[in-house]
């Protein structure tokens, strides 16, 4: 028996734990278990409906589909706002112009105008 090599020995860790080991290279003394700092960060939105897309059995294709049509979706919604919001600021705009006019017209000062403007209107 002498003939052969020195196989690794079976250690059990004072944490119940069994391995192979050369009794040279264990610590002297146990330290205890280390403290594992883990930082858990939330996925992005489009990768956490892919996760739950595929954890319910939905297929690829319809993952590669919210993919590619998820960023196109907010990138169309944008620019309809966009629209709308330069549209409500047209309107803003006009309706201002209106007001301004009518009541230009419906004042004293408006008044003299239109006088002032038949009366050129007659001299020619």
């Amino acid at each position: 028996m002498e003939h052969l090599p020195d196989l690794p020995r079976v250690v059990q860790l004072p944490d119940g734990r069994h391995i192979y080991a050369d009794p040279t290279s264990l610590p002297a003394t146990f330290t205890g278990p280390q403290v594992v700092h883990q930082h858990i960060h939330q996925a992005a939105p489009d990768k956490t409906v892919q996760r739950i897309a595929l954890g319910s059995g939905v297929g690829a294709g319809a993952v590669a589909a919210g993919v590619y049509f998820g960023p196109l979706l907010v990138g169309a919604l944008t620019a309809i706002a966009a629209n709308i919001a330069m549209l409500a600021f047209l309107a803003l705009i006009l309706g201002w112009c209106v007001h301004t006019v009518v009541k230009s017209i419906g004042s004293d000062a408006g008044t003299a105008a239109v006088k002032n403007v038949r009366k050129a209107r007659r001299r020619r």
